[in-house]
């Protein structure tokens, strides 16, 4: 296991989603953040009822101890009431990408 995280984040605009990405690459608190360029279709239960809406997905590379300036970057910027942010442990990887991920985000 490592100490490298990958966030997932949703959002209901490419625009929003370019915004965040650049905004967490910018702030160090990513090294990088892929944007799923494809809308995927999202169901979900909100305020009772059964909804679906088209997202534009972020996976978000960083490193665990950098996760909670990243939620709170994404609250910031985001424009839903209850965004998405689910941390996921990348369990093994290249050693040179790990690295890259750790000198991108440490604090300047």
């Amino acid at each position: 296991m490592t100490d490298k995280i990958i966030v997932l984040v949703s959002c209901g605009s490419r625009k929003e989603a370019r915004k965040i990405a650049r905004a967490l690459v910018a702030q160090r608190l990513a090294a990088c953040v892929n944007e799923i360029g494809v809308p995927v279709g999202s169901t979900y239960r909100w305020r009772g009822k059964v909804e679906s809406a088209k997202e534009f997905l972020l996976l978000v590379k960083t490193a665990k101890r950098r996760f909670a300036a990243v939620r709170d970057a994404v609250r910031k910027l985001h424009s839903y009431e209850v965004p998405e942010i689910i941390a996921l442990p990348i369990a093994a990887g290249s050693r040179a990408y790990l690295d890259w991920i750790a000198e991108s985000v440490k604090a300047s």
